[in-house]
């Protein structure tokens, strides 16, 4: 195995494992990279281990045990670690039984993460850094701020959940649901960060957090739900951009689809579907199910919309919903639910808008709304879109000063 796919891998199970044990998240970093580095040295020269994990696992407890005897802190960090301690560090294939059942913790960690006494923008980084092990400098580059910036959330982060004695550990049974949600939002955050940028690797770092969670919580809908959504959508990734533009949906090759992804999808919402509950992403991977089939079954995809919104009273649901109206009854009807939504520092908004005004014949209303579009869009492909449909509209003349003509 590669030793970039042994860290994603691996990555994240480590790091929980030594973050249950050491209790700080900083120190078990600081461990697992010293881990990794040392495999990085030897598994070329001297083969990979049997058990990666438990090696590493081992080898990061060694190395903990290092730094805080040179510290000279033990009393009040290494209880878990007294038998190593007496006994000093160990050779990794001395412990290698032990290492070997090893627990996963990383559904502790990722709820660790976000916990509800963190900012939204502390959980995501967080959870990119923690389970999917990116670097401070890629969590900086996706979300487009400073390294320093990056850097400074990260440790005032790790630094909360110390001091403030935030729990490694699964929520109980009565707090889980709240707290399930928060985990939800987050992957799916960091999916819609790098699907709407065009990051392809974000959207997959996401996808890799979404299969972490199905395969610890399997009986959760809403966590089967989340990942079939983000590989439905994910699916289409080759045929969103052509020539450095946008393709909508109609227009897509639909033979650059992912057709194993699509499938694997399917089966995850029909998983989903039989555990009886029906939360906000088993909803939205159903809509996303049905843009993929052709002819698409709009009253079905209002429908569905309508639940959302009745579950989430997300505007932006609303302005999804509008789009099917607008097929079902025609531009004008769509127009009338977004002109009830405020919305108007969301970029789609405004380019869903010149969408239904161009369909109703009003040009001139049209080009303002795709140039309100334009100067909002975030990639460059968006804006050569956005500029093609510019130049096919043309914009309502502003009435001259002095002219009789309302302001």
């Amino acid at each position: 195995m590669a030793l970039d796919a042994v860290f994603r891998d691996h990555w994240g199970r480590v790091l929980a494992t030594l973050v249950g044990i050491l209790g700080d998240i900083e120190l078990a970093e600081d461990a697992a990279a010293e881990a990794f580095t040392i495999a990085a040295e030897r598994w070329p020269r001297d083969g990979e281990p049997a058990n990666p994990t438990g090696w590493l696992v081992t080898t990061a407890r060694n190395r903990a045990i290092d730094q805080l005897r040179r510290q000279q802190v033990l009393a009040g960090k290494t209880k878990l670690l007294a038998r190593d301690i007496e006994t000093g560090p160990q050779p990794p294939e001395a412990l290698m039984d032990d290492a070997a059942t090893i627990p996963d913790e990383r559904l502790e960690l990722i709820f660790t993460c976000c916990h509800p006494a963190l900012a939204p923008e502390a959980q995501v980084a967080l959870t990119l850094r923690t389970l999917g092990g990116l670097s401070t400098d890629e969590i900086a580059l996706a979300f487009l701020i400073p390294f320093e910036t990056m850097s400074k959330r990260l440790t005032r982060a790790k630094h909360k959940i110390r001091h403030a004695g935030i729990p490694f550990a699964i929520p109980p049974d009565h707090q889980l649901p709240d707290r399930l949600a928060a985990v939800l939002a987050v992957v799916y955050l960091i999916f819609n960060q790098g699907w709407g940028a065009g990051r392809v690797d974000l959207a997959a770092e996401a996808i890799h957090l979404g299969r972490a969670l199905a395969g610890l919580m399997p009986d959760e809908p809403e966590v089967l739900a989340l990942l079939a959504l983000m590989l439905l959508n994910d699916a289409r990734k080759a045929a969103r951009v052509r020539d450095g533009r946008i393709v909508p949906l109609d227009d897509q090759d639909r033979t650059l689809w992912e057709t194993r992804q699509i499938d694997e999808g399917r089966a995850l919402l029909r998983q989903a579907m039989k555990r009886g509950r029906t939360g906000p992403y088993l909803v939205q991977a159903a809509i996303a199910d049905l843009h993929l089939q052709e002819p698409r079954d709009w009253r079905q995809i209002s429908v569905l919309y309508e639940t959302l919104v009745r579950q989430t009273r997300s505007s932006i649901a609303e302005m999804n919903r509008a789009i099917a109206v607008t097929e079902i009854d025609g531009p004008e009807a769509g127009l009338a639910i977004l002109d009830r939504l405020d919305l108007d520092h969301y970029r789609y908004f405004h380019s869903t808008r010149a969408e239904l005004l161009r369909r109703a014949g009003r040009d001139g209303e049209a080009h303002h709304a795709y140039r309100r579009a334009y100067d909002l869009a975030q990639t460059e492909p968006e804006k050569r879109f956005l500029a093609d449909r510019l130049a096919e509209t043309t914009p309502v003349p502003r009435p001259e000063a002095g002219s009789d003509d309302p302001a």
